[in-house]
């Protein structure tokens, strides 16, 4: 979990990125803490892979400083990269040779890998059994551990993870959420994942950033968000004229009013209000003939964030 008196492993400044006319992420900052799992949410498009790209070193920032364990990219970029591993898109392997085989020629690239190091990591993402079978004959699943795995070798500071549940089996997703969780829990590894899926964040992380046209609306825990969910008081009233009551209680309660159907509607208010709103409606001449509650979900306080126009899977 962070802690303010860690150290950011990860610090995001004010970063801006446009491509033509487009402005893909519009002065987004943030800090990314050792032991803790940050989600990036959002719809697609929302500018999260760019953003990753950018930690990664795949895209140039137009405005803005990303400094990782300390070390500004843009001044000290191999001293930088150093601490980051990560996965953009697929994980890239050789179809043909072993998993293990794959990993050794990837710790090439860094000093100090060693025999013990690869075998340790294949054990943490559960492929002792398999690493020496080809990864063409590997499972969606398989792959990105194997590719989590070879993100690992090097023991970054700072692990990155654009959409990494993609195209995963519940099965899958279960064993990849508990790795992460490991790592940054156990390990002590700031990790980042992005997602579009509301219900993998929940279970995932421990904060979020909320996302929507490059711009980074907010930051909470899981906690503050399923509070905000909670808190929210909608109540659907069930009545024999629901667009009538809509006009009853629309010069008081406009912006409050929604899924107006046969015969319920949904309204926004706080609870001491009910009776008063449902008094204005008998008094008009509405026939009220239910009242409920509606347990506000998390995908409700995301649209309520971001605005609503956009649903989260």
């Amino acid at each position: 979990m962070p802690s303010e008196e860690k150290a950011p492993a990860l610090q995001i400044q004010n970063v801006t990125k446009t491509f033509g006319k487009k402005t893909a992420v519009d002065k987004v900052s943030f800090d990314l803490f050792p032991g803790e799992v940050f989600g990036f949410l959002g719809p697609n498009g929302a500018g999260k892979t760019t953003i990753i790209k950018m930690v990664m070193g795949f895209v140039r920032p137009d405005e803005g400083t990303i400094i990782i364990n300390g070390y500004n990219r843009q001044t000290h970029y191999e001293s930088a990269m150093a601490s980051i591993g990560g996965i953009v898109e697929n994980p890239e392997m050789y179809e043909s040779l072993s998993a293990r085989l794959n990993l050794q020629m990837y710790a090439r690239l860094h000093n100090g890998v060693t025999k013990e190091r690869i075998d340790e990591v294949i054990e943490l993402v559960g492929l002792s059994e398999r690493a020496n079978d080809a990864i063409k004959k590997y499972s969606l699943g398989m792959k990105q551990r194997i590719g989590l795995a070879q993100a690992l070798l090097h023991r970054p500071k700072v692990l990155i993870l654009d959409e990494p549940t993609n195209g995963l089996d519940p099965a899958g997703i279960h064993q990849l959420r508990d790795i992460l969780k490991q790592l940054a829990h156990e390990e002590g590894i700031a990790v980042m994942v992005s997602s579009h899926l509301l219900s993998e964040m929940q279970l995932m992380c421990d904060r979020i950033g909320i996302i929507n046209h490059g711009k980074l609306l907010q930051i909470c825990t899981i906690d503050e968000l399923m509070h905000k969910a909670q808190s929210s008081s909608i109540y659907r009233i069930k009545t024999s004229n629901p667009v009538k009551a809509k006009e009853i209680l629309s010069e008081k309660y406009n912006n409050r009013i929604s899924n107006v159907n046969d015969d319920t509607l949904d309204i926004e208010i706080e609870e001491d209000q009910i009776n008063e709103c449902v008094r204005t409606l008998v008094s008009s001449g509405s026939d009220i003939l239910g009242v409920q509650k509606v347990e506000s979900s998390l995908e409700e306080a995301f649209l309520e964030i971001t605005g609503g126009g956009i649903r989260i899977e």
